[in-house]
């Protein structure tokens, strides 16, 4: 029996997770849900949209499911996503870009692994203003921070039967900072000469990527970097809404789906699932339900393939609860 944090989230986040929710459970993994609420609403009764309720819960359970929190735009409380990294010290990004038959890409074979530093660079937000004109930020790499993410996509890949390891970065021009995460990873690559490993700077990666993104397998990339480059990536495959995420610390995960709150169909039984469901996935594999992970992901590509029977996004008829009981139904087939 598991304990597991579930924050549902603002928007379309309650719709998603719970879906996801009644996937999981009808695998049959036994789990406890301890159910969290954060996001904007929370804010009046709590000044704050992550209560300490959330933040302990996460704590003591050690592991959570999340759904998308809404973020203001220049105003505003800052990333609860970007505080709950901060508070648990969760590292490691790591987000799988994979086509599926059924979800309209260009590209077919598409299987890319990114993990990106989730702690450090200018996501540190050491930030402030220089008289009233202009602003200043400044961008922290530590050997530690460099140290561990690049050796976490190592080992990641060494585990899944990976062959390639990519460090993505902008050495030519800031020497001391990405400098030191190129000289880092080309350090650490030679104890893991079972892996090929190569470097590339961050510019060359996105034109690449675009043009022949099945010639990837794992990239490492710093946090401002793998932030973009994990999106593009997402871009590759269909889009946000397939764009599973984990993020991992020393004894703590925490997996989402990394898109937005989409309010505007919020409540709708509009919101397509997919990407809760695949972070569902990604958090059965680290629990070591293979088993169960297997049968989710095989029942969700087979529902995508037959293209019939999905949500209205994907030019089919079905809401987020359809859809669901859909990939349920399936579940016995696979």
């Amino acid at each position: 029996m598991y304990r597991i944090t579930l924050v549902p989230g603002d928007g379309i986040g309650p719709e998603v997770a719970n879906a996801t929710k009644r996937l999981i459970d009808a695998t049959g993994v036994k789990i406890t849900w301890d159910i969290q609420d954060a996001g904007e609403n929370m804010i009046k009764e709590h000044g704050t949209p992550l209560p300490e309720s959330v933040k302990e819960s996460i704590k003591n359970n050690k592991i959570a499911l999340k759904g998308p929190i809404t973020t203001p735009v220049g105003t505003g409380f800052r990333s609860v996503n970007v505080a709950l990294r901060k508070e648990f010290d969760l590292y490691a990004n790591v987000r799988p870009a994979k086509t599926y038959k059924g979800i309209p890409s260009r590209y077919e074979n598409v299987d890319i692994i990114i993990v990106r530093e989730n702690t450090e660079d200018l996501y540190a937000g050491v930030e402030h203003m220089i008289g009233e004109d202009a602003a200043e930020s400044i961008k922290i790499f530590t050997r530690k921070g460099c140290e561990r993410i690049i050796r976490y996509a190592f080992e990641f890949a060494r585990k899944e039967g990976r062959k390639k390891v990519t460090a993505v970065h902008k050495a030519n021009i800031m020497k001391c900072t990405d400098g030191m995460f190129l000289n880092i990873a080309r350090e650490i690559s030679k104890e893991y000469l079972d892996i090929e490993f190569e470097d590339m700077i961050v510019d060359a990666m996105c034109m690449n990527l675009v043009q022949n993104p099945e010639k990837y397998d794992v990239l490492v990339l710093p946090n401002l970097y793998g932030d973009i480059v994990s999106d593009l990536c997402a871009g590759l495959v269909g889009g946000l809404g397939v764009a599973p995420g984990a993020n991992l610390g020393k004894d703590i995960a925490i997996f989402e789906a990394v898109h937005g709150s989409a309010p505007t169909i919020a409540g709708k039984n509009l919101a397509n699932p997919t990407a809760m469901m695949l972070s569902g996935v990604q958090m059965l594999r680290y629990l070591g339900e293979t088993e169960a992970a297997n049968k989710i992901e095989k029942a969700i590509s087979k529902v995508l393939g037959e293209g019939k029977y999905v949500t209205s996004d994907l030019g089919g008829q079905l809401g987020t609860t359809e859809f669901t009981d859909k990939i349920i139904e399936t579940l016995s087939e696979v």
